[in-house]
């Protein structure tokens, strides 16, 4: 059973499938709508694919490798958003890697030749996987910060 907090104003415990799930339907959501907005159907398909797929994808990775950290972990020691900020640097700079090599490498799949997908990832990848890695290693560190004062 999770933790409950322990005040209001205290944030809710860090739970994974959770943070997989908003990681996923909020860039989904919002880049949904900017792409109904103006008309742009490329980009509401890229919110439920690239855009969220990737946010989830990341969140759920990271989350789960930072969950099995011990509280003696180096990741407790910096500054909560100098580590964030670390890890949504060091997420985008794998996922710009990805992105640039998929942007590279599907257009020469005859179905994928003529498609403005594959481009797209060199933008949605870098930065949906920043802002996913920020916010899960800023929530999970708040969430361990607690935890380790406490014990």
């Amino acid at each position: 059973m999770p933790r409950k907090p322990a005040s209001p104003s205290e944030p809710p415990p860090f739970v994974l499938w959770r943070e997989a799930l908003a990681a996923y339907a909020m860039p989904a959501v919002t880049a949904g709508i900017g792409g109904a907005v103006t008309g742009r159907s490329e980009l509401a398909i890229a919110a439920a694919t690239t855009i969220g797929g990737t946010s989830a994808a990341v969140a759920t990775l990271l989350g789960a490798r930072l969950l099995r950290r011990p509280d003696s972990s180096w990741t407790l020691r910096p500054p909560r958003a100098l580590l964030a900020t670390g890890f949504g640097i060091a997420a985008a700079a794998l996922a710009l890697l990805a992105g640039w090599s998929g942007a590279h490498w599907l257009p020469r799949i005859p179905a994928l030749a003529d498609s403005p997908w594959p481009a797209r990832l060199r933008i949605d990848l870098p930065v949906s996987a920043a802002i996913a890695a920020t916010v899960i290693t800023w929530r999970w560190r708040g969430s361990r910060q607690r935890h380790h004062r406490r014990h």
